[in-house]
């Protein structure tokens, strides 16, 4: 059994949890359940970003302490991500002392190792509060940081603790030139090999007078206590979370999901930092894309929103997962509109799932009292057999719309040949062997569609191999979508799997 530990972005505790926070988790949970689903031994960690200035500038505006708001938040993106269906085994917060012991003890190791790679510094920049990083001119178009063009950028001038990350530019190269997979996809790649030929500067890892944080190790030679910068209090989250009681993080991680804007954290300052402390690297990053609301991208200070819970509650949960990961997909960026969600869910789960389940399962009700016959194999379970090679092909290359694609074309196949077979006629014309042939054929490849839609939709998964009356256990079931055996399961017609929705009033 293969360890698979995988971590997510953690989320900034300064608002709700929105459709950007869902599509990470989403995918990264398909992921963990496809890995789960093939027999690995999953840790899944998600969690809160809980410091920094804008959770405090955020809770003085509400009136209340950064701990107040850190727990609201928490506890909402908690309840969202239930909603959702996101199995995760471990929900780390920031500001839990396991995790603010570790950051401290963190740096005290790169203090121990390499001491010259803290340097003091009276730094004049400046700094985005929405990116929580100080910008350099690259950051920067018509005067506004490139991430969050609609926040005034601010001048800060204060002695801090830097890291030298310059020192560390040759050997991240020599990294990335002979790890060439350890960021995903390839476009992301290019990007962090662009940041190299602009070369590297050094970076702040400590703020002064930012009480809500965890304290920096040490004070300037001033005497000025420090705030560990956000992101060298947030990046150790990985590595700490195997303080925790309970936990079974393992480091080093054998993925990390995230988004394409803070590849850089990712793949150039974490790297340099674990270095630098005598770590080990994550096995790979993989950097997806944006999703835009109409063609603009969302952004809740720009005035683009889409409500996460209004498309959770449209067709449900499952079916907004099943959407964003076969209609965006997991790499690129793409595009979110509520007539092409409605579309999709009535082409590909209503009118096909859901009407694939409804008349396979009620012509076996029907002809033979609901207990699936036996019945040789036929031309669905080879294109099944042909399914679960490119499903296991795209989904271990984390291509998880080529995933959904296998399925859906396995889909169509069955419906099809329900067609071709028309088996009423077989059961009018007393043709027994063959409607037999037929009938188990369907339950077959119902079983390998319900193994195969786990990941992206596991309630309606989990609904449908009910119904099919398998024994197994879902999650872990990838031999019966191998080899999948129905004869003799007793089913059960479903009462709408994907009802359609009510016509709009003309």
């Amino acid at each position: 059994m293969a360890r698979f530990f995988l971590t997510t972005a953690i989320d900034y505790a300064n608002g709700d949890p929105h459709m950007g926070h869902a599509f990470e988790k989403v995918g990264a949970d398909c992921i963990a359940r496809y890995r789960r689903l093939r027999g690995d031994d999953v840790w899944f960690l998600i969690g809160m970003d809980e410091h920094g200035q804008k959770v405090a500038r955020t809770a003085a505006a509400e009136n209340l302490s950064p701990q107040e708001l850190t727990d609201r938040v928490a506890s909402q993106f908690q309840a969202t991500w239930r909603l959702l269906g996101i199995s995760h085994d471990q929900f780390i917060r920031t500001t839990s002392e396991p995790h603010r012991l570790g950051v401290r003890e963190l740096i005290d190791r790169i203090f121990e190792r390499n001491p010259d790679d803290f340097y003091e510094q009276t730094y004049h920049g400046l700094y985005c509060v929405g990116c929580e990083a100080f910008k350099t001119p690259a950051d920067i178009a018509d005067g506004r940081c490139v991430i969050h063009p609609t926040r005034t950028l601010e001048e800060v001038e204060e002695r801090n603790w830097f890291f030298r990350l310059t020192r560390y530019q040759g050997w991240l190269e020599e990294f990335h030139r002979t790890h060439p997979t350890f960021v995903q996809p390839e476009i992301r790649r290019n990007e962090i090999l662009g940041l190299f030929r602009q070369g590297l500067e050094d970076v702040s890892a400590s703020r002064a007078r930012l009480p809500w944080g965890v304290p920096f190790p040490r004070p300037t030679s001033d005497g000025e206590p420090q705030t560990t910068y956000v992101w060298f209090d947030a990046l150790p989250n990985y590595w700490t979370a195997s303080r925790f009681p309970g936990s079974r993080a393992s480091w080093p991680a054998q993925l990390h999901v995230v988004g394409k804007d803070i590849t850089r954290f990712h793949c150039v300052i974490w790297p340099a930092m674990l270095h630098a402390a005598g770590l080990p690297l994550p096995e790979q990053v993989w950097a997806h894309g944006f999703i835009y609301f109409g063609g603009d991208r969302l952004s809740k200070s720009a005035g683009v929103r889409l409500d996460l819970q209004e498309a959770i509650s449209r067709h449900g949960a499952d079916a907004l997962r099943y959407f964003l990961l076969r209609e965006v997909g997991f790499a690129n960026d793409g595009n979110f509109t509520w007539e092409r969600f409605d579309e999709r869910y009535v082409a590909d789960l209503a009118d096909g799932l859901g009407n694939l389940a409804s008349r396979s399962l009620a012509m076996i009700e029907k002809y033979r009292g609901g207990s699936v016959p036996e019945g040789a194999p036929s031309s669905l379970d080879d294109a099944g057999a042909r399914t679960m090679t490119a499903y296991a092909s795209a989904m271990d290359r984390f291509d998880l719309r080529g995933g959904g694609e296998a399925v859906w074309e396995l889909v169509s196949a069955a419906n099809q040949y329900i067609v071709q077979t028309a088996p009423w006629s077989l059961a009018k014309q007393g043709k027994d062997r063959e409607l037999d042939q037929v009938l188990a054929s369907l339950a077959r490849c119902l079983s390998r569609i319900a193994v195969l839609t786990g990941p992206f939709m596991p309630g309606k998964a989990a609904e449908l191999w009910g119904l099919l009356g398998q024994n197994a256990t879902l999650a872990t079931a990838w031999q019966v979508g191998e080899q999948p055996e129905a004869a003799g399961c007793q089913v059960r017609k479903p009462e709408g799997l994907f009802p359609k929705p009510a016509p709009a009033n003309s």
